[in-house]
Formats: C-alpha cells, structure tokens, sequence
C-alpha cells in the first residue's frame, strides 16, 4: 500500500512515472490535475491528498510511461502550470507505482480519471467522472459554437479540428462570418466530448494574447454540410464535392491532420512581439505547447524541450498575387492594401507578365494573414488569387537594369502600421468591408469636405457619421467591398497639408 505521505529525497534526476504535484489550490477537481498530464500522454492513476497548509492539495499522478512522465517534467519545470490562477510545482516521486484500492475518499478523483481518458481514448461509455466531480451531467447536445475573438493569426478549419479531436471525435465543422465575427459550428460524434471540449477550451486563447475562444452550445441538433472545403468539412463523407470557389494553400491538409506526425518550421516572430504560442494562465488548467498539446502544434517527440512550430504559417514571407488587372494596379497601390494585414517590405510586379507580383511581408505570420483576408478579394474588377511565392525572397533591380518601376523597396517606410508591437493596429484587423474606418481628421474638415474627396475618387458614399467622442475619428460606409478596398488604396495617407495625412482601415462596423 501507498503511505499518504512519501519520505525521503525525490531527486528530479530519477524519472518515476509517477509524479508528485504540490501547492494545488483546494477547488482544483481531479479531472484538472489529470489535464496537465494528457498533452503528454494517458493517466494511469491519481491520488488526491489534503496538503500541510487547509488551502492547499497535494496529488499523485501516474503515467502510462516513463517517457510520458519525463516529457511532461521536462515541459513543466522551466515553464511552471498553473491551475486556478496559483502556480502548482511537479516533481518525480519516490513511487514507481501507485495503488489507491484502499484509500478513503478517491472515488471522485479516480470518476474523474476515467472520465477524462474515456474522452480522450474513444470509450465514450464512461460518464460518471462529471457527476462524480459534482457537476450535472449535460443535457445539451454535440454541436458547438465557437466564436474567436481578436483573430491576429489565421484560424483555419484543419486548425479547430486539430486542437477540437484531442476531446473526442470531430464529426463536422462549419466555419463562417456574422456580425463581423469568425463564428464556427463543430459538431462531435457524442455530448461528452462536447461537454468536456467546452469546459476545458473556454476562455482560452489558441495564441498568446489573441484568437481568444468563447464556446457555448449550439441550439442545432445536427450540422448540414454539402461541400468539403475550406469552410466546411464533413469527416464522415469523404465522398463531398469541393464546391464552389478556390481551394486556398491552407487547406490542403487532409482530416486525418490532427493524428498525422507532422512538423512545420519554426516562426520565431518580429523581435518584441508576444511569443506565438501557448494558453494563457488563467482558471483551469494552462494547456502548454507541447506534443499532441491542444496549442496548434505538432512537434515530433525527438525535438527538443521548446521547439515551437505552427501549421498553417511555413517560413515563407513572399506572396504570389495573380489574376491583377494591369492596367490598374501599381506597387503602391499593393504596398497599402497588403499593408493593412503587415508591414510589406517590397513589391515586384513581373515585367512581361503585368497580371503577376509578389509581395514580401515582414514575416510568415503577416504573409499568411494578408492570404487570409485577400485571396478571393475583387481589386480593379478581377478576382485576385494571393498564395505563397516559391521565393524567399524579392530582389531588386541591379544598376543599369530595365525595370520600369515595377520593383519597389518599402522596407523603412513610415506607412507600416505594424512595427510597434503595442500598436493598436495589432487588434484592428478586419477582412475587407464595404465600411471604412477614418482617423486622423484635422478639425478644419467637415462631413461634405470627405464625402466630395470620396466621391472625386469615384466611390458612391452611402453613410457618414463622426466619432461621437472623438471627432478626429469617422465611419464611411461605400457602395460595395471593393469600391472599399479602392478607396483606402487612394486615399490612405492622404494628405490634407500642414503634415496632417488621413488613415484609412476596414471597419468591423457598418453604419
């Protein structure tokens, strides 16, 4: 039998499987301790002990393996979990094993274990560890509604799936845009995984500080889905067609994403900037970036401790933008709109093929954001494709060589939006709309003052109104998205003398 209590010195240089964690607040359920094991592997085993102090818990947890336990101390003892908002302390036990036959009062941890590896291993027969924990069991059904707030990074639909199959079987996801909002339908073969998905996900963030998740659950019973592509996806028919539009450079991973090896490069991110990964510290358990983690990472298991990668945003920063109207487009006209999703370094439109440019973000992150947002985008009539470029880099043109412009260097201009890491820029960002954000209005300029330097620009002005608070500040609504998108090519920066120059920005609102 286990003493309650194990003696003696429990060096962290000699690997158990089973681990000792201290400090743990006295709400702290079992089925959160067992949450800090998962990422790394599945729980064999729980005990939950009153610590010295009332306020305080104390617990063993045992892995399946010792690799899965020593992945998980590597993990935890430079970046410490935290469970409830306090910082909990994990170490190897003196125990090789645990037994809890004969202990008092461990029903309830040990409902919770099998609870949450019933979840996570496909037995979705086990249903007592919610009960057991105190809480009702659900009465909702399996589908989801996720709403992700302050999208900086792309959200893909591989991505949800990815970080919403280590819950359980993801049956179907919808994705789709309302009220200026990424919204998402996802719908799980059984109500626990629902359950159990939302009790863990909500409130969290898939990056540090931004695509944070609201999660609740959805009135419909069951998801209609006609088309496998980008927005859509149904798991169980593999037999969808695509349906109509483009099939965007994200979206080629196949369902089985989630449970494949796979490893992306590494983003190191523009210096300054929040680090791209990792949930944030708040109640529950902190889910950590590591292997099989619900982070959006796939790391294989010889990288070592820390290695971050992300899907979806490989190291390339240079775009490829097609299908342009030559007779129209510019660099500078590239160099503003690209600019509203990152900071573009330069611009080359090809000299024989004036349809074609390319055009190098800061960084990969800002690349993939700018795809996002703008492939599929009408620009001077023609549906404008963006994917990733072949080359890492644009090179300008050598002295003496014929180039007729169509290569420009932006890299220090004071245009970028993005290069202070506190910008507020950081949280405005919205696909293209038919309703544009205006600052930096001098006092002098009235309401027909703009309306007629729209109207000279050839855009039809729906609606106008000021900032209530701030008067330097205004809302223009235009007759479509693409006038829109025109518009703040011309008229961003515009200068309306005695150094006061006008910033356009795509709104969330409509007037």
């Amino acid at each position: 039998n286990e003493k309650k209590k194990g003696k003696g010195n429990r060096s962290p240089y000699s690997p158990s499987r089973v681990l000792h964690i201290r400090h743990i607040p006295s709400g702290v359920t079992g089925a959160e301790v067992v949450s800090l094991g998962l990422p790394f592997g599945k729980v064999t085993n729980l005990l939950m002990l009153r610590g010295k102090g009332m306020y305080w818990l104390q617990a063993f947890l045992e892995m399946a393996s010792i690799d899965a336990a020593v992945s998980m101390v590597n993990y935890y003892t430079p970046a410490t979990p935290h469970l409830h908002n306090q910082p909990i302390y994990i170490q190897y036990s003196n125990y090789k094993e645990l037994r809890t036959d004969n202990h008092h009062n461990q029903a309830r941890p040990q409902a919770a274990l099998q609870g949450v590896n019933a979840v996570q291993h496909g037995n979705l027969g086990i249903t007592s560890a919610f009960a057991a924990e105190g809480g009702v069991l659900p009465s909702h059904g399996s589908v989801l509604r996720i709403v992700v707030e302050n999208v900086f990074y792309p959200v893909t639909l591989d991505l949800l799936y990815q970080i919403f199959s280590k819950f359980g079987f993801v049956v179907k996801i919808v994705m789709f845009h309302k009220n200026n909002q990424f919204q998402s339908l996802l719908q799980y073969a059984d109500a626990m995984n629902a359950y159990y998905a939302k009790m863990s996900l909500d409130g969290h963030s898939i990056y540090t500080g931004c695509c944070t998740l609201r999660i609740d659950f959805s009135k419909l019973t069951n998801l209609t889905v006609k088309y496998n592509n980008d927005k859509s996806r149904d798991f169980t028919r593999l037999d969808l067609p695509f349906g109509d539009g483009q099939r965007t450079v994200e979206t080629s991973l196949s369902p089985s994403f989630a449970t494949q090896n796979t490893i992306f490069p590494s983003y190191t991110g523009p210096s300054g900037f929040a680090p791209a990964l990792g949930f944030p510290q708040g109640a529950g358990p902190s889910v950590p970036p590591v292997p099989g983690a619900l982070g959006p990472l796939m790391v294989t298991t010889s990288a070592p401790p820390g290695h971050v990668t992300i899907p979806g945003i490989p190291g390339n920063s240079v775009l490829l933008v097609s299908n342009l109207n030559p007779e129209a487009i510019t660099p500078y006209g590239l160099f503003i709109l690209f600019g509203v999703y990152g900071d573009v370094h330069r611009v080359k439109i090809m000299f024989k093929k004036r349809g074609i440019a390319l055009v190098q973000m800061a960084d990969a992150a800002q690349a993939q954001l700018a795809i996002n947002y703008l492939n599929g985008q009408r620009l001077y009539g023609r549906v404008m494709h963006a994917t990733l470029s072949k080359y890492q880099t644009i090179q300008l043109p050598r002295e003496g060589q014929e180039d007729k412009g169509l290569t420009k260097d932006y890299s220090n201009s004071p245009l970028h939006r993005f290069k202070n890491p506190c910008s507020r820029n950081f949280q405005n960002i919205f696909p293209p709309s038919a309703t544009l954000h205006l600052s930096n209005i001098p006092p002098s300029v009235t309401v027909d003052d703009l309306k007629n330097l729209f109207t000279s620009k050839g855009s039809t002005v729906k609606g106008f109104k000021f900032f209530q608070k701030d008067c330097k500040m205004a809302l223009i609504q235009l007759g479509s998205v693409e006038e829109a998108v025109h518009a703040l090519i011309e008229l961003h920066n515009h200068d309306f003398g005695e150094n006061q120059h006008l910033k356009v920005s795509f709104s969330k609102s409509s007037i």
